[in-house]
């Protein structure tokens, strides 16, 4: 296998956040749960009926193109792409073929083609004896980003689409949830030869390597990479049995964990592509609110700025893309951290965000922290850096504010949680836990420094966590 060299080339297909679909005024709705009821003649392909481009999608893609270092096209116009099938209702596809929104552009060191906006299909729910067809979907407005194919490994691939779900969130153009299809990755596979030097000149075994096969529809990161990895692991044992690569498109089945021929891959003059009649041509450079300087403005801050910036706060990077790609938390750790002047602070911050915070809402089933102000969770982190409570007193308080709310000093003084640091209140805790653990104490002054701990815990537990643990280590260490 080290002989091969794998090229891919991603395909990868979001929903666009607009209230309306592409071309009509049907709500776009991907949580709605009746099927058919998102539907007008005009998304339907009724005779008579004339589409109109919505704005707002038009601007997500600018906007994406942009974030990626993108070129905006002066001019740019819709076509119809023509192929049959029966979630497509007009009988062919509002699609871009020659002039596309956004040109050229770049993520993770990795070539983009193009950036265009289409229309999405309906979907196809097949049982065991018929077909059902929901149009909800159809007319969705649908952005398709084409890289170079410049990616040599499953991984580098993943990691690709990871960023860019990432970049989607941060513009709020996409949710790009791929287990709802918001988000769908084509990857095209061919192998080819390393070059052999002879001479000082690159020679190749063979020319008829590098036939390309498609597979489409691969809907988790993780199925990215299994579907990469057998295709490149097949082709390469079609070519060592002495049969050629057949250019076709390929599915995933993941019960065998195998891609499976599906049909000839089609050519672009496959679908008589034509210039859409029904939509105005657009001038892009013509609408001043479309320019790249006014679409720089509306940009927020960017993953990998926002990742360095987390970076020198003390994150690490997967903690820094989880609050990325996480809103509510992000939003979240924003506001606290604004409130916050050390790094200590933030750190201890972000911990109690990304372990207890999250944990305590994915347990009840909660998104929203509505309980929670940002100066009540900052007020918390003072306290516990202070040392005025535990850290399990710390996480007891949470509790109480994530389900109640309320200020953390007041929740700790109601339950008794404020840890005490009056030396001889905690120093008569101490010599009770000395008499109850003789062997241990003995110990320790043999020189097992090791068992301070557990005399620590002790006493922490005698106080019901209420003790200040360094007093009570400083306080043994004393007396012992």
């Amino acid at each position: 296998m080290s002989e091969y060299i794998p090229t891919i080339g991603l395909e990868i297909h979001a929903e666009l956040k607009t209230k309306t679909k592409i071309f009509c005024s049907s709500p776009n709705n991907p949580d709605e749960k009746r099927s058919n009821v998102n539907i007008c003649p005009v998304c339907m392909g009724h005779p008579g009926t004339l589409p109109v481009i919505n704005k707002e999608a038009v601007k997500h893609v600018l906007r994406v193109g942009v974030a990626l270092g993108g070129k905006i096209s002066d001019y740019s116009e819709f076509d119809r792409k023509n192929y049959f099938y029966p979630d497509i209702p007009k009988g062919y596809q509002i699609s871009q073929y020659k002039n596309p929104l956004i040109l050229g552009g770049s993520l993770n060191g990795i070539a983009i083609t193009r950036i265009h906006l289409e229309e999405d299909t309906g979907t196809s729910l097949h049982g065991q004896s018929h077909s059902l067809l929901d149009f909800n979907r159809a007319g969705v407005p649908l952005m398709e980003l084409v890289t170079e194919p410049v990616i040599h490994s499953a991984k580098e691939a993943a990691d690709f689409a990871r960023e860019l779900q990432l970049l989607f969130r941060t513009l709020g153009a996409s949710d790009a949830n791929m287990e709802k299809g918001e988000m769908r990755v084509e990857a095209n596979i061919s192998i080819s030869q390393k070059p052999l030097l002879i001479g000082g000149q690159a020679k190749v075994k063979s020319q008829k390597l590098g036939t390309k096969t498609e597979i489409k529809n691969l809907n988790s990161f993780k199925v990215v990479e299994k579907a990469i990895e057998y295709e490149i692991k097949r082709q390469i044992s079609t070519l060592e049995s002495g049969e050629e690569i057949k250019q076709e498109t390929r599915g995933w089945n993941e019960a065998k964990g195998e891609t499976f021929s599906q049909r000839q891959k089609e050519e672009s003059h496959d679908y008589r592509y034509f210039p859409e009649p029904d939509l105005p041509k657009l001038q892009i450079s013509e609408i001043k609110e479309f320019s790249e300087h006014e679409i720089t403005k509306s940009l927020p801050e960017l993953p990998a700025v926002r990742r360095s910036r987390h970076q020198s706060l003390g994150l690490k990077q997967v903690e820094s893309d989880i609050l990325m790609s996480d809103k509510s938390l992000g939003v979240f750790f924003e506001e606290v951290s604004k409130r916050l002047s050390d790094v200590a602070s933030i750190k201890l911050a972000s911990n109690y965000i990304l372990t207890d915070l999250a944990g305590l809402r994915a347990s009840k089933k909660q998104k929203n922290l509505d309980n929670i102000s940002a100066d009540s969770f900052v007020e918390l982190i003072k306290m516990a850096s202070a040392g005025d409570i535990s850290s399990r007193g710390a996480k007891d308080i949470l509790a109480e504010m994530f389900a109640n709310g309320g200020a953390p000093r007041s929740i700790a003084e109601q339950k008794g949680l404020l840890q005490q640091s009056d030396r001889e209140t905690l120093k008569k805790i101490v010599e009770d836990v000395i008499k109850k653990n003789q062997n241990t104490a003995a110990d320790f002054k043999k020189g097992k420094t090791a068992v301070l701990q557990f005399l620590v815990g002790q006493c922490m537990r005698e106080s019901r966590g209420s003790g200040n643990p360094i007093e009570f280590q400083k306080i043994l260490r004393d007396l012992l």
